[in-house]
């Protein structure tokens, strides 16, 4: 039985007579307190069309007289996708904020965290409650280490030491749980879960395990092979194999013009190419678009090298 407010209206929007986007996108909307324009970042729409789509499903609602009410347990399962993909894109949002003055929006991960906690003890054998709850520990354990008094702090800068290994050592036993459930087939929460333990068992970012992340990666494409996922993808490639073979990925994909995490990652490789004027117009790019103003700065700063 769900037993938690929050939690009980999350399945309560995520009705199968919707598509899986419209559940989670009047989720995100009406329950976790997100904005239009963050929803529509977060599913990669634009705020137009995210309004529409909002307007359209709560006329689906009350023509179809769907009821606002909590679901007896045996519907449960059918909502369970929509539920842990809302979830999900809390903690994205909470992780690392789409726009604002904050990079991490504490409220949301502890939120999110708080729900995964509380699916996997609903379904204490669903592995994508695992993932889930592993993925928001692993990316939490690094909250003290990833902004410092100049603003973003790189991962491959950030002091380890500091990291949560109370928070590390919960995810890993989750996630082993969780892969040997699911040993042909894995979640997508387990694998993104495992692509974020590779970077938090790594000594220091020398010894990151790229091939382990573009296995993972490899993995994830063939359960969601979305736009972000492939930018991710390319990202872990340009880190093995060099920057141009990142950017050789990164430019392979479609879908991102309007994503400045796309332009900010292909900028950063083609300064690692040698191609600084291309790295110039791509971070102009990515500082017109959406993102956190700590994330602008660093943007910033790179053009602020070039100028200097």
């Amino acid at each position: 039985m769900v037993d938690d407010d929050l939690l009980r209206l999350v399945f309560t929007c995520c009705h199968p007579s919707l598509a899986l986007e419209a559940q989670v996108a009047l989720a995100l909307r009406t329950l976790c307190g997100l904005t239009v324009a963050e929803v529509a970042r977060a599913l990669l729409v634009s705020e137009p069309a995210m309004a529409k789509r909002l307007v359209r499903t709560r006329q689906k609602i009350s023509a179809a007289r769907i009821p606002y009410r909590v679901p007896p347990d045996h519907e449960l399962p059918n909502r369970w996708a929509g539920v842990l993909a809302t979830v999900h894109l809390v903690l994205n949002e909470g992780h690392t904020a789409t726009a604002g003055d904050d990079l991490v929006r504490q409220g949301l991960v502890d939120q999110a965290i708080g729900l995964a906690r509380l699916l996997h003890r609903l379904q204490p054998d669903d592995p994508g409650a695992m993932g889930l709850l592993a993925l928001g520990l692993l990316l939490d354990s690094r909250r003290l280490t990833r902004t410092g008094p100049d603003g973003v702090v790189l991962l491959a800068d950030q002091d380890r030491d500091l990291w949560d290994r109370g928070q590390i050592a919960e995810a890993v036993s989750l996630l082993g749980e969780a892969l040997r459930r699911t040993p042909t087939t894995p979640d997508r929460y387990v694998v993104q879960a495992a692509i974020a333990a590779c970077h938090a068992l790594a000594p220091t970012w020398e010894d990151t395990d790229w091939g382990a992340v573009v296995s993972w990666y490899d993995t994830l494409v063939t359960i969601d092979p979305s736009p972000v996922v492939l930018l991710n993808r390319a990202v872990a490639i340009g880190e093995r194999d060099g920057a141009e073979a990142g950017l050789l990925e990164l430019e392979s994909g479609e879908g991102l013009d309007h994503y400045s995490l796309w332009h900010a990652a292909r900028g950063g490789l083609l300064r690692r190419a040698g191609r600084d004027d291309l790295a110039r117009e791509a971070e102009l790019r990515a500082a017109e678009l959406p993102m956190s103003d700590p994330q602008r700065r660093v943007v910033l700063r790179h053009l602020d090298g070039d100028a200097g």
